[in-house]
């Protein structure tokens, strides 16, 4: 076991004081990982592959909220519709409009994330404003998913200057439609920014959930 229980519980302490959700990313991590911070009370956690998120959640406690925190392929969503607690990454009107599909025939209101591109990298994903105001419009008349606030993953740099202004563009943006995820949601608007490496930064301009995974679990192994 590789679980980092110190790290997790000086982070845990630090997000309980600024009211900071922590979503501990398992990808790749074996399932006696996942179990050892759930037996200290850990309940949200992150995949970036269908296929082994699936297969996680059948193996493990019911009570865990599973996060889909990666690039989700339309014609993936129907496996984890029925059970998913939150969509990270909804990038498009294609995909929205499958979610709210899938969800449908499992008699489900799926959350989602509307993923906003902030960094200066065609690596990232993202809606740009023009794509945010279009998905917006269509998402009030989809009735089984619930947008309920922003991501976004800042640039892959050591200037934290560069992350604090993308974190920063993206918070105001959070705040311009707040109010209309409040409405449409009927819950807490999410603002979701930050990893293992700029989560600090991310909590200061506003994040309200962090997705965490080397500082808890090391290294990640692809090799399987």
């Amino acid at each position: 076991m590789s679980v980092n229980t110190v790290a997790y519980k000086e982070i845990i302490d630090q997000f309980l004081l600024t009211d900071t959700t922590l979503v501990a990313v398992s990808k790749t991590k074996p399932n006696e990982d996942i179990l050892a911070l759930y037996e200290l009370g850990q309940r949200d956690f992150g995949e970036n592959y269908v296929q082994e998120l699936v297969d996680k959640a059948a193996a493990l406690p019911k009570d865990i909220r599973w996060h889909f925190i990666g690039h989700l392929q339309s014609n993936k969503v129907k496996y984890i519709a029925p059970f998913v607690h939150l969509i990270h990454g909804v990038d498009s009107l294609k995909l929205l409009r499958e979610i709210n599909k899938q969800a449908a025939k499992c008699n489900r209101v799926v959350p989602c994330l509307l993923q906003i591109y902030i960094a200066k990298e065609e690596s990232k994903f993202g809606l740009d404003e023009s794509e945010l105001a279009e998905i917006m419009e269509e998402a009030t008349s989809l009735t089984n998913i619930s947008i309920q606030g922003f991501m976004g993953m800042a640039s892959f740099t050591d200037n934290p200057e560069i992350i604090q202004t993308e974190f920063s563009y993206l918070h105001l943006l959070f705040q311009k439609h707040k109010a209309w995820i409040e409405t449409n949601s009927s819950s807490t608007p999410i603002l979701s920014m930050g990893m293992s490496g700029d989560y600090s930064i991310a909590i200061e301009q506003g994040s309200t959930l962090v997705r965490i995974g080397s500082l808890l679990f090391g290294a990640r192994n692809y090799a399987k």
